[in-house]
């Protein structure tokens, strides 16, 4: 069997996978569609239960990363693995991960839950790939390397693909895709993508900014970066104030100066269309507390897209030329008082 697969992108990869639970009530949370060769199947998300690996999940989705890739890993009757590599003009290849988001164990793996895939002995090792839950894998799932994190579940009719999918023969392509499922392939010839059972992937968000999200915010990743965000609804605008604070205490011999001039920050504001904005990003330094002289100054500097998945969480994506800065982080809410107020309005 001939395949157009380049040999260096064949280094075998050691990974688990583990799949989320339909839990009762309403969930105000963000979709899916995955457009694959056999049909679309819809994911419905959970940012409730696992806000950083939806934001996670959505980050690759909204980038395009899941475009022009396939399902490289069948296991009929267990699971159906994607999100690990593309194929471009006749060639595989990998699909560029970001830093890996923390495990978020809690909900059971049943038939048609999904989760991002983890490398085995590493609980918060989860980066692009994800599983399809063929069957109910709670049993060996559910406690296995620190218990695996649950984020979503396919809807409506999507099973129905999902089980066509399955149901193509596996064929062993070596290194990551000896378990390879194919369409319409004889053993001879270049494996194409009218063979592979390729994916494109789309968010089909309900949320809408509101100002419900007026709090303040934080990145669960470094626990030490925050967000004042204001949502003013007449003017579809949003403001946003970027801070950094000490997450240990400094020792009670340490000095510090109150006001001291050297002092910068970051602000941004932009227009806002359902769950999403574009910000200009301001960078301001200089002032000194409560002094007229030196006076501070401003100058635009980069742009931000914030993005909400929920009441709760969102991401943020920056690029700040002058220092070189550009990256993706997930929010929070500090304290959730306002999410109920926030729920309330997308009700109205």
């Amino acid at each position: 069997m001939r395949l157009n697969f380049p040999k260096f992108l064949f280094t075998r990869v050691s990974i688990a996978c583990v799949f989320i639970a339909m839990t009762s009530g309403p969930l105000l949370a963000s979709s899916v569609t995955l457009q694959t060769s056999l049909g679309d199947v819809e994911i419905e998300l959970f940012d409730k239960q696992a806000p950083k690996t939806v934001a996670n999940f959505l980050n690759y989705v909204n980038s395009g990363d899941y475009d022009s890739s396939f399902f490289h890993r069948l296991e009929p009757g267990f699971v159906l693995q994607g999100g690990g590599f593309q194929f471009i003009d006749g060639l595989t290849i990998n699909i560029p991960v970001n830093p890996p988001v923390m495990n978020e164990p809690g909900v059971s793996n049943v038939r048609g839950t999904i989760a991002m895939a983890k490398l085995s002995g590493d609980p918060d090792s989860a980066t692009s790939q994800w599983f399809i839950n063929l069957a109910d894998n709670s049993a060996n799932l559910d406690n296995q390397n620190g218990g695996f994190t649950v984020f979503g579940q396919v809807s409506g009719n999507g099973m129905e693909v999902i089980d066509a999918i399955s149901a193509l023969q596996v064929w062993n392509a070596g290194g990551s895709f000896t378990r390879l499922p194919l369409r319409d392939y004889s053993g001879e010839g270049f494996v194409t993508s009218d063979n592979l059972v390729m994916i494109n992937a789309a968010e089909n968000s309900e949320f809408k900014i509101n100002p419900g999200l007026n709090d303040a915010w934080y990145n669960p990743a470094t626990n030490g970066q925050g967000f004042f965000i204001m949502v003013y609804p007449d003017s579809e605008l949003i403001f946003l104030a970027w801070f950094t604070y000490d997450t240990v205490r400094p020792d009670s011999s340490a000095s510090a100066t109150f006001g001291e001039p050297g002092h910068r920050w970051l602000t941004a504001q932009g227009k806002f269309a359902d769950d999403k904005a574009v910000l200009d990003i301001n960078f301001s330094q200089g002032g000194i507390f409560d002094a007229a002289n030196p006076a501070p100054t401003s100058r635009q500097d980069g742009t931000m897209i914030i993005e909400f998945i929920g009441c709760n969480s969102g991401t943020i994506t920056y690029d700040i030329p002058s220092i070189g800065q550009q990256g993706v982080v997930a929010i929070e809410r500090v304290a959730q008082d306002n999410i109920v107020r926030c729920e309330q309005w997308l009700e109205e």
